[in-house]
């Protein structure tokens, strides 16, 4: 599931943001957008509904609850995305995002480290500049990584059967075909493989076998996950896109606990706010699987949920009490008992929740 941190630049009154007419929606009043206000390097699907998570909109300072770190919301991306269009040169970017780093994700933190230390040797350059001086070391370096993990693919396939085995060769080998044909028009993507595997119908009793093998295939360096595929993939963008780049990773989305491809309801114990990058690379891959990757999810969601609890204790989601106990259930079933919140600071009981929701709820109607 791709849902674009887009969504924040529809801004909500104040009045509206905060009272729900019922568990599943808002009222929202959008106003218009320039095309300029719309991050143009992000992948929107407009076929799932978040209209319940724009409760979850107005918090700020959330940390995310699979990558960890704070998020960065979409208020503060515009204003800083104002300014990073004024840095025309390395030094002047490197400044503006210097501000930022407690908010950068792994990668982009990377990335940002060396172009400081560009910027000092070479101060009226560029980030492109910088890309372009490493690019053909980091693209060499990148195949080694995608060919790492098709070399695993292909061993992990030897206990198929040889017709699935045969199958699996053949999309494994045209991955390689366009990785080494390094054709500009035909690049490689992590999304290749991932999709031309769902092709592929292995025997019932192969099937746990191609689970480790589509296991192992998440893997594929992203430009998210590896410092390599992020100089690959922006060498030839502008100065300013890339250096949006780096903090538009940490930009908070709505997303959804069980993907809506898997039949996860527009609802808000179903959504959580999450950095467009975690987002975007989990698409819709099941939570537990997710945590196989990322390990500490669980402690990461402890903690957004804490920030959650605090934020509620401070007045926010006036209306939607109830929520962190909804989540946590939505969030130990899809992640298969692997994530269990403790709630324990929450100064509500359930029953306290409910109560508070709907004196707020009632006490709205009547002012209506």
């Amino acid at each position: 599931m791709h849902i674009s941190a887009i969504n924040y630049y529809l801004p909500y009154t104040q009045h509206n943001a905060e009272i729900p007419q019922n568990r599943t929606q808002v009222i929202s009043q959008p106003l218009k957008l320039h095309q300029d206000m719309f991050v143009k390097t992000s992948k929107v699907s407009f076929t799932a509904n978040t209209s319940a998570g724009a409760p979850l909109k107005k918090l700020r300072n959330i940390p995310c609850p699979y990558y960890g770190g704070l998020m960065i919301s979409g208020s503060q991306i515009f204003k800083i995305e104002q300014r990073l269009n004024q840095c025309n040169t390395a030094a002047k970017a490197v400044k503006v995002l210097s501000k930022y780093t407690d908010y950068m994700q792994r990668t982009e933190r990377k990335m940002y480290e060396r172009f400081k230390v560009y910027a000092k040797v070479n101060p009226n350059n560029t980030f492109p500049d910088y890309l372009k001086e490493v690019y053909d070391e980091s693209l060499m370096k990148l195949k080694l990584e995608e060919f790492a993990v098709l070399d695993d693919v292909d061993m992990i396939s030897r206990g198929l059967s040889a017709k699935t085995a045969l199958a699996l060769r053949h999309k494994t080998t045209r991955c390689r075909e366009v990785i080494l044909a390094n054709n500009q028009q035909d690049t490689f993507k992590r999304r290749i493989l991932l999709n031309s595997l769902d092709e592929i119908t292995p025997k019932e009793e192969e099937k746990g076998i191609f689970e480790k093998l589509k296991d192992r295939a998440i893997y594929l360096p992203a430009s998210g996950t590896s410092e390599n595929a992020f100089v690959v993939k922006y060498a030839n963008r502008s100065h300013e896109e890339i250096a949006k780049r780096i903090v538009r990773a940490s930009v908070a989305s709505i997303e959804h606990i069980k993907p809506d491809s898997l039949g996860g309801e527009n609802i808000l114990s179903n959504f959580i706010l999450a950095s467009t990058n975690a987002n975007s690379y989990r698409s819709n891959m099941p939570l537990a699987k997710y945590i196989e990757r990322f390990p500490d999810i669980p402690q990461n969601c402890q903690a957004y949920i804490d920030k959650i609890i605090y934020s509620i204790h401070r007045g926010k989601l006036k209306g939607n009490e109830t929520y962190p106990y909804d989540v946590k259930k939505t969030l130990e079933t899809e992640s298969d008992g692997k994530i269990i919140l403790d709630l324990s600071k929450y100064k509500y009981t359930y029953e306290e929740a409910v109560e508070a929701m709907n004196k707020y709820r009632n006490r709205y109607k009547k002012a209506g």
